[in-house]
């Protein structure tokens, strides 16, 4: 990779003067990247082909939790349909999930509706989010964690977005103080340095290195020109917009033809100015289109216009919003402005619209319990959710979704609170299945969710236990199986004589691969008889590796491991219908009309014996024939905020068409 002649060191240094020539040299803004990204970013912008690109930018009004993002996700539906690559920038702030709460309007309808709250907040990624306030942490391959909104991406679209697809406050700021304070010669010898110590590279790792470096030059540095929200902040802002843009997250080589930019937040908000400015000087060498989610009142007395203006009324299901767009011709505006009508061609959404019509034909229920920590707030498994429908219209099943709360399951509640105890106990032994996802939050309710996993296992009830739910197994078998009264994770308790889970050397994020011991076992056939699997990860402990004899002697099976077999991925009870522990997030990649393989088993299990026919066990799961794939379906239970901590139906009566489904805090209730 030759230097350009262009190329000048000052852009880095104490001026940060934005070319005037836009080919000219890169902004400094984004240094704090995976190392290829840092070398490109070294070469002049002509090597980019700006003129190509084209933006879709999509804001939210006054008002928020109208569903921008389910808009923007279905823009990229439309424009996919139509012939073209898309890729996804989210610019904005988690918010605060309250409990949710619903107004019965009458028998046949219901609003429902969260309250949001907005924190000025400077984090660089959703790691330390509380899920129980902000949603759930969406992990990407590359192993970044963001917010649901990314995972909304995915699924729409069937694409692998990265941490750089989400911007915040914190990472432009962080980049931009350590563009400041290195010169690019300093960034290169970094980078060559982790490449001669045959050191993983990561973008946290340059962080704090260049931080390191960066304070050293700071404290030796005078009268340096200062920074400011313009010109640079804007201009970083514009920077990264530009070169995240042209990554393409398809799987296909070549540059994506239209790049949608949410905005998140309400308009107005101090923490998005910096935002609207730069996007606002985007526009005017760009050639990008602005559109917004917002609360539109027409007032027909007054002969208001309503041009350009698509109305996206509330539907059955999110998934018919697209053919929204394309009845009122949303998509000839979007293309007519970007330029882009000779090369697309009319959309194409059969598949897509017969995933979203099923849901209207299924009648044979199955219900689901799902044993959590925090399930009086949906958003925080929302991807569980939507695995779980995914693999419930594949199996043609109408979902219904008990949420329990796993401390309600512990014998103390049944002192302190008896009724929420039996209620518990109730819906427990009510679900044809049970479901214990990853946790978090210190070692509260799971007392509980052994206890689930104990019911599941001597009751023969399907379970899936997943991350946590795998490791509570494991801690229940031994407790129950073998006799080791005080097994436990050295998470929940350090001194525990018998730890069937020991903390890891590091953190295990993003993708990693699982090789299966054996072909001749559930999970293995479900993925297609296959040797590995890549799945994403998000887990600090792991199984004892000095236990897993033991373990194994007495019945459980590790049936998938890392590649030197020294962790434990997934396990089986083989006497069991269905009992399957999984170390990683399979919910994380299941996707319409591709479910997850996994919550296939599970939901085929619990349906009457549909998995014991063997052909869920044939094939791998995904690419359901004739547009049966995966989509939302109605779903049971409506949560409400009951002061519990469940999510229950307070008595309203669903029927054909009501619905309750979480779109980033938004409800659409029909």
């Amino acid at each position: 990779m030759a230097a350009s002649s262009s190329w000048s060191p000052s852009v880095v240094g104490s001026d940060l003067k934005r070319s005037e020539d836009r080919r000219g040299p890169c902004s400094p803004a984004v240094v704090p990247l995976p190392i290829q990204l840092q070398l490109l970013l070294l070469l002049p912008i002509t090597y980019r082909n700006l003129e190509k690109m084209k933006y879709v930018v999509v804001t939210s009004g006054v008002v928020s939790g109208l569903g921008n993002g389910v808009a923007a996700s279905s823009i990229g539906v439309v424009l996919k349909a139509s012939g073209l690559r898309v890729t996804f920038i989210k610019i904005g702030k988690l918010f605060t999930c309250l409990p949710e709460h619903t107004i019965h309007m009458d028998r046949c309808t219901a609003l429902r509706f969260t309250l949001p709250r907005k924190d000025p907040y400077l984090n660089t990624d959703a790691r330390t989010m509380s899920p129980s306030e902000r949603g759930e942490v969406f992990v990407l391959d590359d192993g970044s964690e963001v917010d649901m909104d990314l995972g909304n991406y995915e699924r729409f679209l069937d694409v692998e977005l990265t941490g750089d697809n989400k911007i915040t406050t914190g990472k432009i700021y962080q980049a931009l103080i350590l563009s400041f304070s290195l010169q690019p010669d300093n960034v290169c010898k970094l980078v060559i340095r982790f490449l001669r110590c045959g050191v993983s590279f990561t973008p946290c790792m340059t962080l704090a290195a260049c931080d390191r470096q960066g304070e050293k030059r700071r404290l030796s540095r005078e009268n340096s020109t200062g920074l400011s929200v313009v010109p640079h902040v804007t201009d970083a802002i514009q920077e990264w917009i530009e070169r995240v843009a042209l990554m393409p997250v398809d799987g296909i080589e070549g540059q994506p033809d239209v790049c949608i930019v949410e905005l998140g937040g309400t308009t107005g908000d101090i923490e998005s100015r910096p935002f609207i400015e730069a996007l606002s000087q985007f526009s005017y060498r760009s050639g990008n289109i602005f559109g917004g989610a917002c609360l539109v009142p027409l007032i027909d007395i007054v002969g208001e216009q309503v041009e350009c203006i698509v109305s996206l009324t509330n539907v059955p299901n999110i998934w018919h919003v697209p053919s929204l767009l394309i009845d009122q011709k949303g998509h000839e505006a979007i293309l007519g402005v970007l330029g882009l009508s000779r090369l697309a061609m009319e959309p194409k959404l059969d598949t897509w619209m017969n995933i979203a019509r099923t849901c209207h034909k299924l009648h044979a229920p199955v219900r689901i319990a799902v044993v959590g920590k925090c399930t009086n707030v949906s958003n925080a498994y929302h991807s569980i959710l939507e695995a779980m429908l995914h693999a419930s219209v594949a199996c043609h099943r109408r979902l219904s979704v008990d949420w329990v709360p796993a401390s309600d399951l512990d014998e103390e509640t049944s002192d302190e609170s008896p009724d929420l105890h039996e209620k518990a106990w109730s819906l427990l032994k009510g679900a044809d299945g049970v479901l214990v996802p990853g946790g978090f939050g210190g070692h509260q309710g799971v007392g509980g969710e052994i206890l689930a996993a104990k019911y599941a296992r001597e009751n023969n009830v399907p379970y899936l236990g997943i991350c946590l739910g795998m490791q509570v197994a494991v801690i229940e078998f031994a407790r129950s199986v073998l006799g080791l009264k005080d097994a436990n994770s050295t998470e929940f308790d350090a001194g525990t004589r018998h730890p069937c889970l020991v903390a890891m050397p590091e953190a295990c994020l993003g993708s990693r691969r699982t090789y299966f011991r054996t072909v001749d076992c559930k999970s293995a056939k479900l993925y297609g008889n296959v040797k590995y699997v890549d799945e994403r990860h998000r887990h600090r402990y792991e199984v004892n590796p000095e236990m897993v004899g033991e373990l194994e002697s007495a019945g459980v099976k590790f049936v998938g491991t890392d590649e030197a077999e020294n962790r434990m991925e997934v396990l089986e009870l083989p006497w069991h219908p269905y009992f399957v522990g999984v170390q990683f997030h399979p919910e994380l990649k299941s996707r319409p009309g591709k479910p997850s393989p996994l919550f296939m088993g599970l939901i085929a299990a619990a349906s009457s014996g549909l998995l014991d026919d063997g052909s869920m066990l044939q094939s791998p799961a995904g690419g359901v024939e004739n547009g049966h794939g995966s989509g939302p379906v109605p779903i049971k239970v409506v949560s409400r905020s009951s002061g519990s901590g469940y999510a229950s139906g307070g008595g309203l009566d669903l029927e054909e068409g009501v619905l309750g489904v979480h779109v980033s805090g938004a409800a659409l209730a029909h």
